[in-house]
């Protein structure tokens, strides 16, 4: 392979594509002006009903009375137990994620009852914070109906009382669990529709024709159809990020490294799945119909943006992990609300390099260098 001519060629070719993009206003609003418009209007945050929400239960306290007290978890459309032997072991399925908050019946609960001093904790999960105050409501309502079957005459000398705590999220608030769920679909957005678009449109119109009876190669056309979007859905998220801080005040605590990282890898899974549509579309309708059904719909319903995956149906979860969305946006919440997770960091990067691979490889296969 002559290494100069490629690079003459490819960056002449990336030359014509920023001038392209610079042209084209409506990319550049794309880019720059819909994230941010995005992430100001949504970012306030939905609220939204939980069911089966697993909850890991502590019994330090295993007499009839302390179980009685949480009963109201068992056989509850709102809630999936999972009892354990210690703190350790609860601390452990959270931060693994195979549990959304930690109810403990200390030692001393039933001793405490007659003086009307017991309390459980409750510790939930505040990197999703809509989840975690569900939680929380549905745990002391279930404390209030025990007091009140107590008080009714079963044993009116004693009460309990729940002590709430939640991790990950100080200020309690549900923007910082949506605020990286936007990030995520605006890295969807300007990745797979931009992409797919703009070279549906050029398939459309020949121009690319033009281009193919000249020396240039496959892959030198593809990473000059890269490039210029890669830039602008990294400046996208950039500002994104800049929002987030400033305006909404969401905290970094994990690597800033590694969210950059992690956001190089989605979105080269997004220009792979924008290329290979429009690559097998050749038609700017279909091209922006193919991307809705196949992206953007799925990465909002079905990542865990807008609900706990565990809280639907087991069809639903094994389709919604199977989306590379599910996964970047597991990256994105725990870097900026939890922290630097290097099991979950290390298996979910990987995950994306390997639909990057899979997926940029599929497009190099599907773009044929011919006049059809």
């Amino acid at each position: 392979m002559d290494g100069n001519g490629f690079f003459r060629r490819l960056v002449a070719l990336c030359r014509k594509e920023f001038v392209q993009l610079w042209r084209d206003s409506s990319s550049l609003l794309i880019g720059t002006v819909l994230p941010i418009l995005l992430i100001i209007i949504i970012g306030s945050g939905i609220n939204l009903d939980v069911k089966n929400a697993p909850i890991a239960v502590v019994l330090e306290d295993a007499s009839p009375t302390a179980q009685d007290a949480v009963s109201f978890l068992s056989g509850s459309a709102y809630f999936s137990p999972r009892y354990v032997t210690s703190r350790a072991e609860a601390v452990r399925l959270m931060d693994d994620r195979k549990v959304n908050a930690i109810l403990v019946v200390p030692a001393d609960f039933s001793s405490k009852l007659g003086r009307r001093e017991a309390k459980l904790q409750l510790i939930a999960y505040g990197a999703d914070p809509t989840t975690a105050t569900s939680i929380n409501g549905y745990v002391e309502a279930g404390v209030a109906a025990f007091n009140a079957k107590r008080v009714a005459g079963y044993a009116p000398q004693g009460m309990v009382t729940v002590e709430n705590r939640m991790w990950f999220n100080d200020a309690h608030s549900s923007t910082w669990y949506f605020v990286p769920g936007l990030m995520m679909l605006i890295t969807t957005i300007v990745g797979v529709f931009l992409t797919s678009l703009v070279m549906a449109r050029e398939w459309e119109r020949g121009t690319l024709e033009s281009i193919f009876v000249t020396p240039v190669r496959k892959e030198e056309l593809l990473l000059a159809k890269m490039i210029p979007y890669f830039c602008i859905a990294m400046l996208g998220f950039f500002l994104c990020l800049l929002a987030s801080r400033y305006i909404y005040g969401v905290p970094l605590h994990g690597s800033f490294i590694m969210l950059v990282v992690s956001s190089v890898l989605y979105l080269f899974v997004a220009l792979g799945i924008g290329l290979l549509i429009s690559a097998a579309t050749k038609s700017q309708f279909l091209a922006s119909q193919v991307s809705l059904v196949l992206s953007l719909l799925p990465a909002m319903m079905l990542s865990g943006f807008l609900f706990d995956l565990r809280s639907v149906p087991a069809w639903v979860a094994a389709v919604g992990h199977a989306l590379p969305s599910t996964y970047y946006l597991e990256l994105l919440k725990s870097l900026f609300l939890a922290g630097n997770n290097w099991p979950l960091i290390g298996k979910n990067c990987a995950i994306l390099a390997g639909y990057a691979v899979l997926l940029l490889g599929l497009a190099f296969l599907a773009t044929r260098k011919k006049v059809e």
